[in-house]
């Protein structure tokens, strides 16, 4: 018992996350080859990103070359953010917020581009107008499987879209407002305290991106064997995986270190190297997503037969097979 209560904690494990210039003066030759290692990872996934923009812009129409150009850029985008909060740990709240900010609206972009895929709001309305669409999906309502399939109307669209426009509006304003309060010291993710403003920002958060969500899954799901020569199978898993790595596993280790979990390696406190270790992660994951995002995006694929198309081919075929009997 006495042993426990001699125990001293290092004053650097109470302390802020170090500056830049701290850390590199405690770098050692593995911890300098690692940095530098993934900084090249952050550079050559920007690189790609950048030159995959060119190859968009040049091939494809306006405004879908835009939306790709959105939802292609969320993994070398949370990698160039990481690498920065790597290098600079006292950044890292600002760099996780242009991070999910971007991520955000990558969330809306993802559903216009299944609409988009499909000739746009008209021609999917036109194509689906007198089809049932199932709502008993992930991750709002997946265990919900005794809800009514609705008709997909213009009303019905509007109000998909408005849901996963809301976390790309709300989740900027929310972010921009916590950084604001932690410059004035009132936002700490340390502070699990009624009265502190962690505890009712990031719930609220949490529950904009459950909403935001929700409405592309309805629409994937109920259109996913339609897109299918378009690679958007394997292009919605990226998006998934992306989510999952870039927001639940920073949460799971941000618990870990505010649990003490990891520990303390002065001059990074236990939260500070939760930090460092999770923009470490994300760089050679998103790196990796970047490879692949190259292969499914740096591609034109033939445009889906519109609606329209596909009824004047069923009218010209049945004309044609009357003609036949006659």
């Amino acid at each position: 018992m006495e042993e426990a209560l001699n125990i001293t904690i290092d004053p650097a494990c109470l302390q802020d996350p170090p500056l830049a210039i701290d850390v590199i003066k405690q770098l050692d030759v593995f911890d300098f080859s690692l940095y530098i290692m993934l900084t090249f990872m952050a550079c050559i996934s920007l690189l790609m990103y950048l030159e995959q923009c060119a190859y968009l812009y040049k091939k494809l129409p306006y405004p879908k070359k835009t939306t790709l150009m959105w939802i292609s850029g969320a993994a070398p985008v949370i990698s160039t953010m990481s690498c920065f909060g790597m290098w600079i740990p006292k950044a890292v709240m600002i760099t996780d917020m242009t991070s999910n900010c971007y991520f955000a609206v990558v969330v809306y972009k993802v559903l216009v581009l299944m609409i988009e895929e499909l000739g746009g709001t008209k021609d999917f309305l036109q194509r689906f107008s007198t089809e049932t669409f199932r709502v008993s999906t992930g991750p709002c309502c997946c265990c919900c499987v005794c809800l009514p399939r609705v008709h997909m109307s213009r009303r019905l669209l509007f109000f998909l879209k408005l849901g996963a426009l809301q976390y790309a509006i709300l989740k900027t304003v929310l972010s921009i407002l916590s950084v604001v309060l932690w410059t004035n010291g009132s936002f700490d993710l340390s502070d699990l305290e009624i009265t502190g403003t962690a505890i009712w920002i990031n719930p609220f958060i949490g529950i904009l991106t459950i909403i935001s969500l929700w409405p592309v899954a309805i629409i994937f799901m109920n259109i996913n064997s339609h897109l299918r020569s378009l690679n958007m199978v394997p292009k919605y898993a990226i998006y998934q995986l992306i989510l999952v790595l870039s927001q639940l596993q920073t949460s799971i280790i941000n618990i870990l270190a505010l649990n003490g979990t990891i520990a303390c390696a002065p001059p990074f406190s236990s939260q500070a190297r939760g930090s460092m270790l999770s923009q470490q992660m994300m760089i050679m994951e998103m790196f990796i997503l970047t490879l692949i995002n190259q292969r499914l995006y740096r591609r034109t694929y033939d445009a889906l037969p519109s609606h329209d198309n596909n009824h004047n081919a069923k009218v010209a075929l049945k004309t044609a097979l009357v003609e036949h009997d006659v």
